[in-house]
């Protein structure tokens, strides 16, 4: 883990309030798959190859909606106004800055219109994803969809693992319900069914499936991405229901406790893909070394969201750039001691399953 990043929490620890602080850090159950969405990378290795490098690398990755300078994009996570008045403002700006994408969350406390503003004030050509829960009620999903296409974004990214709530122990022993006065879940206000000026709640439902997916699919010209897939069998269907690229994620180990690591879940995901659509990885990721194993595991991209969350609270705007500039830092210093030129060069057969020799390939 990256020294700088391992001590942010506790930097955003001394900052916010202890029941939002554990809101953020909190996971499912016993948080079991919590810890280990962390622990799993610790249990890998990078076998480093030799003399086929050169002085400078390229790390841009080109993906269905949008080139990111390096291959880290932020994940979809809610209520950032918690951690920093500027909230989702300010995690665009970093983005933008850096190159890269935000996936804007539809629970989001500033609405995506002007979060798209705020990443384009940054850099006029920054491309911001619109994250989104399938709604029971599919006119609330087509104007959440409609929305986010008249504020510019690049692509959706449909979270499917959420048929129902997690049940977080920390939030419960806290009684953390509903959000302050003034906050608010900003992309569900106005919505159909909702009274003028009313913010709807979010709906989970497991009776969202495949169709709603067709169905919402046939809403948009943007490219759709589909996140929380764990199982290969999930990856299959999602291609052949036209996603433009899937995210392996067990929700930052916010629902099921039972789930595998997420970079566990990523090598069959990527061999059942075979190519015809990226892959992202989206948890545990706390240093470049982390990215780059993802990365030669077969991921495009990686996604972080925590961290992204503690440097906003520890110091706004600046602590989400800092955070993006020394996974780059990392991410670039890993690739060159690996012998790489750009993010391809990291391929499966590097990855080793530490104490059980180097021949103990990885997936």
């Amino acid at each position: 883990m990256s020294t700088w990043i391992a001590g942010l929490p506790e930097q955003a620890r001394a900052v916010l309030d202890p029941v939002h602080y554990d809101y953020y850090a909190g996971g499912v159950g016993d948080e079991v798959v919590l810890g280990e969405n962390e622990a799993a990378f610790r249990r890998l290795a990078l076998l480093p190859r030799v003399l086929r490098g050169r002085s400078e690398r390229d790390l841009s990755v080109e993906l269905p909606g949008g080139r990111l300078d390096l291959p880290v994009l932020i994940a979809p996570t809610a209520f950032h106004r918690l951690a920093h008045p500027d909230g989702e403002l300010a995690t665009a700006r970093a983005a933008a800055a850096a190159g890269t994408v935000l996936v804007s969350g539809v629970a989001a406390t500033v609405a995506i219109g002007e979060v798209v503003a705020a990443a384009r004030s940054a850099a006029a050509d920054a491309s911001v994803w619109f994250q989104l829960y399938p709604q029971p009620d599919e006119d609330v999903t087509a104007c959440l969809v409609e929305r986010a296409e008249r504020a510019g974004c690049a692509a959706l990214v449909v979270t499917a693992d959420s048929p129902v709530f997690g049940r977080h122990r920390r939030d419960a022993e806290h009684g953390f319900h509903d959000l302050p006065a003034g906050l608010a879940a900003e992309n569900m206000r106005d919505l159909p069914g909702a009274p003028p000026g009313g913010v709807r709640d979010i709906e989970m439902s497991p009776s969202v499936s495949w169709a709603h997916l067709d169905r919402l699919r046939e809403l948009t010209s943007l490219p759709v991405w589909l996140k929380g897939v764990l199982h290969p069998a999930d990856a299959v269907l999602a291609v052949e229901h036209g996603m433009a690229g899937i995210v392996v994620s067990n929700h930052g180990g916010r629902q099921s406790d039972l789930a595998p690591a997420a970079v566990e879940a990523l090598p069959a995901v990527v061999d059942a893909v075979a190519g015809r659509v990226p892959v992202v990885l989206d948890g545990g990721v706390r240093s470049g070394g982390d990215v780059a194993v993802a990365l030669a595991l077969g991921a495009a991209a990686v996604g972080v969201g925590r961290p992204v969350l503690w440097g906003l609270a520890a110091a706004g705007e600046p602590g989400v750039a800092r955070v993006l500039d020394v996974l780059r830092d990392e991410f670039d210093h890993v690739l060159a001691l690996c012998g790489g030129r750009d993010p391809a060069d990291l391929t499966r057969d590097l990855v080793v399953a530490r104490g059980t020799g180097v021949f103990a390939r990885c997936g």
